[in-house]
């Protein structure tokens, strides 16, 4: 295939775009089959016989000089499938959008290049099958009645398809290829597979344009900063910066590619129709500066722990769903801050106090914490003994496991927090962020009430990952879901509803005093610290993995317009590996 030199430019496709269909482009599939009337005469057919050569040339000049003048329909019925044919022509004619398509009768080819040349941009001709190795197959991959030729049969042909564009002085030149069979009617038919239109389109598959960038010159931060310099970005630098997937609409090209109708294959790109303006920088939503801080942070626990304990951070900003610094220890390790998916301990209390609260349970009012539990799991504490006239925000405060499971097995059923999370923090359905995250999962009605037991404290089978943490603080301190993005601009899912006014006073109040109050278990890391600001608050976690295992540590929490999440894997209580580590960060603030 002769892509031309202006090809290389595709390497900057907008594969999610693509991925996504936005683009109104028909599928090249079609069927054959026909129902045959009673006493009809018998139905043209391929026969097993190959054509002449002068029989196989002259049926190929046919139907490229009708597919040249843009008579699709007498095209397509030059071929054994007319019905597929037609439908993709006509949907390289809708989507191209060529001004002019010239196509001319070139040489005869042998059926080893035939084969190479169809099987596909790599070669593999199990990859994408050509009407050489798969002699039944039409564009919808399945065998059509009248396409029934084997390939010794078929007398392969090349042509040249020379492709004009309105608007633009760039023509795509490209070497086709294609199957002439004979008749029943001893005519010469072309075989009809996808790859007649193109040589590496094949079955469920599209050809299409779409919008085209050249690579930025660097990844910034919102504030122009170069992110070069940062180990926790180096992959997501690099996806940008190789391949970015969005740009300034008015520095857009145009571009031919192939794409995967079940969007499980990258898009190939083919030719640029039109030349993107050169690349600018491309910024993100990061703040270098609490990037900087984050990556220390992690980088010490990591240092910290006996046995190098894995560590993820994410912070951001409440008002817009900015996502503003992402930072793992070790660097080239899992992506544990937007990657992760374990149980998130008592962070968790957040989205059970909230169910608590909406349900009428008063922070002041009576919530016994008993030294154990037990539901079908016996639950303790990370201290012991009873401590029953505790009222709710005592609990909260100190992170009472066992009161928390008590009151929500009164109070809650199965599937509570699961709603909760989805309608009030948006934790449940997919978010695009503008690179792969993992969401945040939390089981739905009819868990036994065991599971549902642990679900209250952050066991169980909930999983997290501090993007989806420092999101439900962000939540709390703004009152409003603002799914995390990392691009700006992109489009954020919405929550069913805000937290009412008096449920979102109390909950704030609730995190305050878990970091101020003298019995919190957070307010010994807070204290001293100068974090200050109208809205402080946080959450403490200690999530168990595995009996004897040393757990997981966990804290989400915010300072004003500026909310922030870290665990460290076998980091212990909360307050002793994630807590410090948010500090660090939280101390910086978000000065915009």
């Amino acid at each position: 295939m002769r892509q031309g030199p202006k090809a290389a430019v595709i390497t900057a496709v907008a594969a999610a775009m693509l991925a996504a269909g936005g683009y109104g482009a028909y599928s090249l599939v079609g069927s054959g089959g026909s129902d045959k009337k009673p006493g009809a005469a018998p139905a043209r057919h391929v026969v097993d016989e190959a054509p002449s050569a002068d029989l196989a040339a002259a049926g190929e000049k046919d139907f490229l000089a009708a597919w040249t003048s843009g008579d699709l329909t007498a095209a397509s019925k030059l071929t054994d499938d007319p019905a597929a044919a037609l439908t993709a022509l006509t949907a390289f004619k809708t989507n191209v959008k060529p001004s002019a398509d010239t196509l001319t009768p070139g040489a005869p080819t042998t059926p080893t290049a035939f084969a190479s040349a169809t099987a596909g941009p790599s070669g593999a001709a199990s990859a994408k099958p050509s009407a050489a190795a798969s002699p039944s197959a039409s564009a919808a991959a399945s065998p059509s009645a009248s396409a029934s030729a084997a390939p010794a049969f078929q007398v392969p042909m090349t042509f040249k398809s020379h492709v004009e564009f309105a608007g633009t002085t760039n023509v795509w030149d490209y070497t086709g290829y294609l199957g002439m069979v004979k008749m029943s009617d001893g005519k010469a038919a072309v075989h009809w597979v996808p790859s007649v239109v193109h040589p590496h389109l094949g079955p469920g598959e599209t050809i299409t344009t779409t919008q085209i960038f050249n690579p930025p010159t660097k990844v910034t931060d919102r504030n122009g900063q170069s992110l070069a310099q940062f180990k926790s970005l180096d992959q997501i630098v690099l996806k940008f910066q190789s391949s970015t997937t969005a740009g300034d609409p008015a520095d857009a090209g145009t571009g031919v590619v192939i794409t995967d109708d079940a969007g499980k294959n990258k898009p190939e790109p083919l030719f640029t129709v039109v030349d993107p303006k050169p690349g600018k920088p491309f910024k993100l939503t990061i703040d270098a500066k609490l990037e900087a801080a984050a990556e220390q942070a992690v980088n010490e626990q990591y240092a910290k722990g006996q046995n190098k304990t894995p560590a993820g951070m994410v912070a951001i900003e409440p008002s817009t769903g900015n996502v503003l610094a992402i930072a793992n220890a070790p660097a080239t390790g899992q992506n544990l801050a937007f990657l992760g998916q374990t149980a998130p301990g008592s962070t968790m209390k957040i989205i059970t106090a909230t169910a608590l609260l909406e349900a009428g349970i008063d922070p002041n009012a009576t919530m016994p914490c008993p030294d154990h539990i037990t539901t079908g799991t016996t639950y303790h504490n990370d201290f012991t003994g009873d401590q029953l006239n505790n009222t709710f925000t005592q609990d909260f405060t100190i992170s009472c496991n066992t009161a928390f499971i008590k009151q929500g097995l009164t109070t809650l059923k199965s599937g509570d927090l699961a709603k909760v999370a989805a309608d009030v923090y948006g934790v449940g359905p997919a978010w695009k962020t503008g690179i792969t995250s993992a969401d945040g999962q939390i089981p739905g009605p009819g868990q036994s009430k065991d599971e549902t037991a642990g679900e209250f404290m952050g066991q169980g089978k909930i999983t997290m990952n501090p993007l989806a943490m420092a999101s439900i603080a962000a939540t709390v301190e703004s009152g409003t879901f603002k799914q995390p993005i990392l691009v700006p601009g992109m489009t954020q899912i919405q929550a069913a509803r805000q937290l009412s006014p008096d449920t979102l006073t109390k909950l704030r109040a609730l995190m305050k005093s878990v970091v101020t109050d003298p019995s919190g278990t957070g307010t010994p890391v807070f204290q001293g610290q100068g974090i200050t600001g109208t809205l402080i608050g946080g959450k403490t976690g200690t999530a168990e993995t595995a009996p004897g295992a040393t757990p997981n540590s966990w804290f989400t929490g915010y300072r004003d317009n500026l909310a922030v999440s870290a665990e460290v894997l076998g980091g212990n209580f909360g307050a002793q590996a994630a807590a410090p580590a948010v500090v660090e960060v939280l101390k910086v603030g978000n000065a915009g």
